[in-house]
């Protein structure tokens, strides 16, 4: 590897371990090959929804840059020079990541999508909405995983949807206060409504009973994903099945402790902290198949 793509990695990879917060229980277990590729696909990822969430500029100026931004990828892909350029190193890296791996480009320009939705939408009337925005903000970064692993196989990509999906409904349940600090709600008006649940009560800091019951309707469809992408950690060899077991263990153990929390979010907000790794590494060695699960694991 020559120098500038060896450093252009470094900076994903550095950028990548600034960012981590339930990922780092399972990094780890990631294939040592695999980790480059998955930190510029990070770091790509990551510095778009900072543009979507942070800094002064107007939404309009915000949208504009991220179609710069999305507009780099392909003009990096097509050999366009990065030098010079903000942030240059993620696109040398994924550029390589793209050719090596093989990896759909549509699939990046739907989380850039995802972000520019950030910026214009800040509310959800049905559940099937906020499952199209995850369609394209956590979806294809499984399925990206999935090909830098080199599998390409629709009964996985399915099942890595699900549970991909579930990561992000996860956070948004655990980041309840911090996106209403945001002015965003994620959990869908149909679910607030069918409970009561009313947006001022969020301005007293508190959840109500009725903001308790449309959560807990909201975890247990959070659960049902879970469950049902459960096959894909099982569907893949090495320690990327590791990896895939952790990271599900760790969803779902947030998931426990707002439940345990009673989803008080703005009392705590719940997190994996060094406490939980014993209890999920002891977990994701004893993993059970659940019985009736026929998926074997194939690489093309």
């Amino acid at each position: 590897m020559n120098p500038q793509l060896a450093g252009a990695y470094a900076y994903c990879d550095a950028l990548a371990r600034a960012h981590y917060e339930n990922f780092p229980v399972a990094s780890w277990l990631l294939p040592g090959r695999m980790r480059p590729h998955v930190a510029a696909i990070y770091a790509f990822a990551r510095l778009a929804d900072d543009i979507a969430d942070e800094g002064p500029q107007s939404p309009s100026e915000r949208l504009a840059d991220l179609d710069r931004w999305d507009a780099r990828l392909d003009a990096a892909i097509c050999g366009e020079p990065q030098t010079g350029k903000p942030h240059a190193e993620v696109f040398i890296a994924l550029r390589e990541s793209i050719r090596v791996c093989r990896l759909p480009v549509p699939l990046l320009h739907d989380l850039v999508s995802a972000f520019r939705q950030d910026v214009i939408v800040s509310r959800y009337a049905t559940w099937e909405d906020l499952l199209d925005y995850c369609r394209r903000s956590a979806n294809p970064v499984g399925r990206l995983v999935l090909r830098v692993a080199g599998y390409e196989r629709r009964d996985l990509d399915a099942a890595s949807d699900d549970v991909c999906t579930a990561l992000q409904l996860t956070n948004f349940w655990q980041d309840l206060e911090i996106d209403w600090m945001k002015g965003r709600i994620y959990l869908p008006e149909s679910l607030r409504r069918s409970a009561g649940a009313r947006e001022e009560d969020l301005s007293s800091r508190r959840v109500t009973p009725e903001w308790r019951a449309a959560l807990m309707e909201a975890t247990r469809r959070t659960r049902e994903l879970f469950r049902a992408g459960r096959p894909v950690c099982d569907g893949v060899h090495g320690r990327l099945r590791w990896e895939l077991r952790a990271t599900w263990l760790g969803g779902t153990r947030i998931l426990d402790k707002l439940e345990g929390a009673s989803f008080d979010v703005f009392t705590t907000r719940p997190t994996l902290t060094a406490a939980d790794v014993p209890h999920i590494l002891w977990r994701t060695m004893t993993w059970a198949r659940p019985r009736g699960s026929g998926h074997q694991a194939s690489r093309h």
